[in-house]
């Protein structure tokens, strides 16, 4: 079950039908000045939406812009989330997601959502009451046991994210890592 939620965590951010990096509109997607993520780059992604509820990026991609913070003699916050400090822009935490990819060059991506229907943001969606229910829209069937006394299950999960206005959703691109 924790490998199939993992699973969903890769998907609800590089699925090309419904992830994240894929559904972001052209127009809330900035490249960055230099190269390595820049406090003015992270302003220029927060400028386009309000409410803006957190950064998703690699944590290499969070470390390269703590250097840029500490190049520039800038200290980035922290603030609480769920019981654990993390690194913040301007009140907006840095999560960290080891699924937002990293390429072959050596860069990557930085996500900024605001989340929730009321907000207008970006909303998960899951079918709840599904047959042999474990989790909110997760199943596990008996399928039986064969002749070696192997039982078997079928694991179904049903997800995805919708981005219910444009600007819910920016991504800074081709954020370099490492120069």
């Amino acid at each position: 079950v924790e490998e199939l939620r993992e699973r969903q965590e890769h998907e609800l951010v590089n699925n090309r039908g419904f992830g994240l990096l894929h559904n972001a509109d052209l127009k809330q997607r900035i490249s960055t000045r230099t190269g390595p993520p820049t406090p003015d780059d992270m302003d220029e992604l927060l400028a386009r939406r309000r409410k803006s509820q957190f950064f998703l990026a690699h944590p290499r991609a969070i470390a390269a812009f703590g250097r840029e913070c500490n190049r520039r003699g800038l200290y980035p916050e922290t603030v609480d989330v769920d019981g654990r400090a993390v690194h913040a822009w301007r009140g907006v935490p840095l999560l960290p997601c080891d699924k937002v990819p990293i390429t072959g060059t050596n860069t990557s991506s930085i996500l900024v959502l605001r989340t929730g229907e009321e907000d207008n943001g970006v909303i998960g969606l899951h079918k709840a009451g599904i047959p042999d229910e474990y989790q909110p829209s997760l199943s596990v069937r008996f399928m039986g046991i064969n002749e070696k006394a192997i039982i078997s299950y079928l694991v179904s999960l049903y997800f995805s994210a919708a981005v219910l206005v444009p600007d819910a959703l920016g991504v800074l691109e081709n954020v370099e890592i490492r120069r």
